[in-house]
């Protein structure tokens, strides 16, 4: 294969509409969670996935697989961690079967918090699909999202 090879071609454009469909979509939840309750698009991530936690079995996540499911490193997990520590919406302490682990936990103004901001984050989600699918080069991936949810 060559560089102008139209295959690689293909796939560096469909990697591009990609890139655009994300940036659009982030930017578009960002001002809508900063405005609406002084979150960024990773704060809400972070509670929403700490949020999803239970007490049983495996219930927990370590900070490494919270930093997996928000993409980002654990340097930057922990210190958006500390920043929400700081703002009273996470809690940490120490695993009681191990004291090496630390837990970190959505604490009540959190929840409160995440239960406000999870429409505005729906809502700013399905306008920035709707405007992306005004562009016939992203509707295909637009199209991708919206069936990805849908149960079979």
């Amino acid at each position: 294969m060559t560089a102008t090879d139209p295959a690689l071609t293909a796939l560096a454009q469909g990697w591009c509409a990609l890139s655009l469909l994300h940036g659009r979509i982030e930017a578009h939840i960002e001002r809508a969670l900063q405005a609406g309750h002084d979150l960024s698009v990773r704060e809400y991530s972070l509670l929403d996935v700490l949020g999803r936690q239970h007490a049983g079995e495996g219930g927990h996540l370590q900070m490494k697989q919270v930093a997996d499911a928000v993409v980002l490193s654990q340097s930057a997990t922990t210190r958006l961690v500390t920043r929400l520590e700081d703002r009273g919406l996470l809690s940490r302490y120490l695993c009681p079967t191990d004291r090496r682990g630390i837990y970190t936990d959505v604490t009540e103004a959190g929840r409160t918090l995440l239960e406000q901001a999870r429409p505005t984050n729906e809502k700013a989600l399905r306008e920035a699909l709707d405007q992306a699918a005004t562009n016939p080069e992203l509707v295909p991936l637009v199209r991708a999202l919206e069936a990805h949810g849908v149960p079979a």
